[in-house]
């Protein structure tokens, strides 16, 4: 109720509303408001604060800190260099608490580097109606029902209510969108994705790939189109139209179908790492190489759709 209440009143003119203005790197033709994520940030720690389970101290740190910075990003714009000292700050101490004392400082660094790289790439993959907000539902729900039917509870209360916040959030984000995320929801929502992740993970309740497979399709396309732009030796910080889902949009696959095709191949990934995780090591190897060979066909195939569509 938080979320909603929170996002209606950005739509109808609150004094934190900071409007989107179209550009050529934009995927939309009119000015949205683009601070809905705040709403979701706010409906996610007020429910929090409500359940009795608690969490690491750095994670809602983390998401307030990062939600702070961005939010002054989106209204003001600040420079890369700065966001990425508070990215890297919030991982690092996060990794850092959970995982330096059990696991060793190389371990922990990995995760550092792992969740800056996911804080990022959520906000790279938030350019599209219903996207962003469709998969963190989808992300969220997974998380959460792997941890309810492994006994915890309340973790798995911590995840239902990001997705909860992620449904009311995309009541105004599915096409046509009302209201964009923004930097102020993407970056903590990225931050949530990879720390539960980890947290989850720390606690036994699934392997370190279940996090890695669940949100894999946010993780191959922008991790494969930076690829590509820094092999080019292009700036992989600054906006572009060059991510598949993008180019999807524009080729006349529409908002619309681009969010449910992401819809269609996360919740298949989801569910299969759920079922994986309970199976032998043998399984487990073959749905990782099996998505694997998913990814390379659905690569594949889009560039040869792109190249017919400029040929066209």
């Amino acid at each position: 109720m938080v979320t909603l209440g929170l996002i209606w009143w950005l739509i109808r003119g609150g004094i934190l509303r900071v409007l989107d203005h179209p550009n050529p790197r934009s995927l939309h033709t009119m000015a949205v408001p683009r601070t809905g994520g705040l709403g979701m940030v706010l409906g996610v720690l007020a429910s929090w604060a409500l359940l009795p389970a608690t969490l690491p101290f750095s994670v809602p740190f983390g998401v307030a800190l990062l939600a702070l910075v961005s939010f002054a990003d989106d209204v003001f714009g600040l420079r890369v260099f700065g966001r990425l000292m508070v990215h890297s700050a919030a991982a690092a101490w996060f990794s850092m608490a959970l995982l330096f004392e059990a696991h060793g400082w190389m371990i922990a660094a990995m995760a550092t580097v792992a969740l800056v790289w996911m804080i990022n790439l959520y906000n790279f993959m938030d350019g599209s109606d219903g996207l962003a907000g469709g998969m963190t539902l989808i992300g969220f729900c997974c998380y959460g029902l792997t941890a309810w039917l492994a006994g915890n509870e309340s973790f798995a209360m911590i995840n239902f209510c990001i997705a909860a916040a992620a449904a009311a959030f995309l009541l105004f984000n599915f096409h046509p969108a009302h209201i964009f995320m923004g930097d102020v929801g993407a970056i903590p929502m990225g931050f949530l994705a990879a720390s539960l992740g980890v947290t989850g993970w720390t606690d036994g309740l699934w392997p370190m790939w279940l996090p890695v497979l669940v949100f894999s399709p946010f993780i191959v396309d922008a991790s494969v189109t930076l690829l590509k732009r820094s092999l080019r030796s292009e700036k992989i910080w600054q906006a572009h139209r060059e991510h598949y889902y993008q180019r999807l949009v524009q080729s006349g696959f529409g908002h619309r179908n681009t969010a449910l095709l992401g819809y269609s191949v996360m919740l298949a990934a989801g569910v299969s790492a759920m079922w994986a995780m309970r199976q032998d090591a043998a399984i487990q190897l073959g749905v990782g190489m099996a998505w694997g060979g998913v990814y390379l066909i659905m690569t594949i195939g889009s560039e040869r759709y792109f190249e017919r569509r400029r040929g066209g």
